[in-house]
């Protein structure tokens, strides 16, 4: 059994995915060619924004909406410690302090409860994080942002292609951003990310980033990085775009018969919980168990594999060091690093297969 099966979704789509890329080959334009400008298109349709502007990974889209917003070197942006570390990493290498926050005991998202007492003057920006593909509560986020006049910057890398309140993740905030890793919901065969945004300046500021800073040729007003989206990765994308509705709908299909079975189940354990106003594209099936090992080893034990994702949680991580949190800071959070397992979750999973997992479960 895959954990994460790309192989059954290439061979549906080869033959469309060899078309596209032929079609790169023949007309030699590989780095931001005509498929990029068609995927930016398509995304930022489905995604209800003016803007969608791709680029070469999630670590570099979250790294160019910090730059646009001017974020540097004595600047604050709350987040949280349990995600990915490129989301607090991007804040440090912008020159900024990463401010944490903890997470909700139902959604493991950020807190919003606790988001205004972390507020300084310092503070700049707010980056929430949807993990395992559920929005944050935005909502709530954004009302408090709005109180203290700071731009929202959304993590959307697994939640991209849920919805939050009938809006799509990605267009929830001042600025959204997703990955296009391959092990994401929507991922191509390399890296690759997209930054969403309604407003025309920062579009314009964070295209200009992503190819050094230039504005025209010869002409480069602000720094930039490379960040730019191959051709061929956008070629892929276009044809997983098209088929990842039909995806959606069957991960929240395995999603539901992973609750069903844990409802019947003595195991115990806290399966994931979907808030109110919330859709999840089920970017992970994390439960939580007492003794995540051992329930990782007998599942092992009938052919079933499981991953335990950021079980460090990112402040207690030793390049964080210095900002001085210590075991104990943020509960909730601990609590979930080391009690996390996530089962196999992909849209293709077979019958047989969900009742391996279902019944190893019971």
């Amino acid at each position: 059994m895959q954990f994460i099966d790309l192989k059954t979704q290439q061979s549906l789509i080869k033959d469309k995915i060899d078309a596209r890329i032929q079609n790169v080959l023949a007309h030699g334009q590989y780095v931001l060619g005509p498929e990029v400008r068609e995927a930016e298109t398509l995304l930022a349709a489905r995604t209800s924004v003016a803007h969608c502007i791709t680029t070469a990974s999630g670590t570099d889209s979250l790294l160019i909406a910090l730059m646009a917003l001017g974020i540097g070197p004595g600047d604050e942006v709350i987040t949280v410690p349990y995600t990915w570390i490129s989301t607090a990493e991007v804040i440090a290498l912008a020159g900024a302090t990463p401010v944490f926050i903890d997470i909700s005991e139902q959604s493991w998202n950020m807190d919003p409860a606790l988001l205004e007492a972390a507020i300084t003057s310092n503070t700049k920006a707010i980056m929430p994080v949807g993990i395992y593909g559920q929005p944050a509560d935005m909502k709530a986020i954004n009302a408090i942002a709005e109180k203290h006049n700071l731009p929202v910057i959304e993590d959307a890398a697994q939640c991209y292609g849920a919805h939050h309140h009938g809006q799509a993740s990605g267009g929830l905030s001042t600025i959204g951003s997703t990955s296009f890793f391959p092990s994401k919901p929507l991922g191509c065969y390399g890296d690759g990310g997209a930054l969403f945004t309604n407003d025309d300046d920062l579009a314009d500021r964070m295209r200009q980033i992503r190819v050094h800073g230039q504005a025209e040729k010869h002409h480069h007003p602000i720094l930039g990085i490379n960040g730019r989206f191959d051709t061929i990765q956008a070629a892929i994308l276009l044809e997983k775009i098209a088929i990842f509705d039909d995806e959606i709908q069957k991960r929240n299909e395995v999603a539901s018969a992973y609750t069903n079975a844990l409802k019947n189940s003595p195991l115990q354990v806290q399966a994931p919980t979907v808030l109110s106003g919330n859709t999840s594209v089920w970017a992970q099936y994390t439960i939580l168990a007492p003794e995540p090992a051992q329930l990782q080893a007998k599942l092992s034990e009938k052919g079933i594999p499981s991953v335990s994702y950021y079980a460090v949680p990112l402040h207690l991580q030793p390049v964080f060091a210095e900002l001085g949190y210590k075991q104990g800071d943020f509960p909730v959070t601990e609590k979930v690093a080391s009690q996390c397992l996530s089962l196999p979750m992909n849209p293709y999973l077979s019958t047989a297969e969900i009742e391996q997992v279902t019944n190893a479960l019971k």
